[in-house]
């Protein structure tokens, strides 16, 4: 899982960071993205792709990353600027946000995905860099647990939605209630079909 990261040290470079996102699908709450640089020849073989491992392992290589990688940077996008500027956007700036955040500035990028990112070093993208680079899954990591805490924030003021379980995804039963009382001012409005004939709001958009 380091072999990204030892090619690039063999190049030459000495800060090489993973940048991931988590929350590009949801029907409300942030785009979150996460930037981790590990020392040379760092390696872990329980961190993976994110969405292969329990809440609870997540939580524990959590602690794990922050506490041994050399920096971790986070970068949050909220839901209006998604609309504005659209989700792959928003993706991207969230991960250039995640970069400026870390307290030691990388000299090589690895973003996973086909998009390279507003910064002004090498960067290389991956394809699925989340099972392939031990910095991209932990970024992965890092970025969905983040996520799924401000969304646990986000349901102490909005209870109904529920999303200490559904963390803004569209399962069915955010959906019905969508279909009941509308969105708060975290949903993503860009997100809705048109033919759903959901509410704009049942919500004091102030709150």
């Amino acid at each position: 899982m380091n072999i990204f990261e030892r090619l690039a040290q063999v190049e030459g470079y000495q800060y090489v960071a993973g940048v991931d996102e988590a929350g590009r699908g949801p029907l409300a709450g942030p785009v979150v993205a996460a930037a981790v640089i590990f020392p040379p020849e760092y390696s872990n073989s329980e961190i993976n792709d994110s969405k292969k491992l329990t809440a609870c392992k997540r939580d524990e290589l959590y602690r794990i990353i922050t506490e041994e990688a050399a920096a971790v940077g986070v970068g949050v996008v909220e839901a209006d600027v998604i609309d504005r500027i659209n989700i792959l956007q928003a993706s991207l700036q969230a991960m250039r946000e995640a970069v400026l955040d870390l307290l030691v500035k990388p000299d090589y990028l690895l973003i996973d995905g086909l998009h390279p990112i507003d910064f002004d070093v090498p960067q290389k993208t991956i394809v699925k860099g989340d099972s392939l680079s031990v910095s991209i899954a932990a970024a992965s990591i890092i970025a969905k647990v983040s996520r799924d805490r401000i969304m646990e924030m986000y349901h102490r003021q909005f209870p109904q939605y529920n999303f200490l379980q559904n963390k803004g995804y569209g399962t069915a039963g955010h959906r019905k209630i969508l279909r009941e009382i509308g969105m708060c001012k975290i949903h993503r409005r860009s997100f809705h079909l048109k033919n759903k004939n959901l509410p704009q709001t049942a919500l004091d958009w102030s709150e």
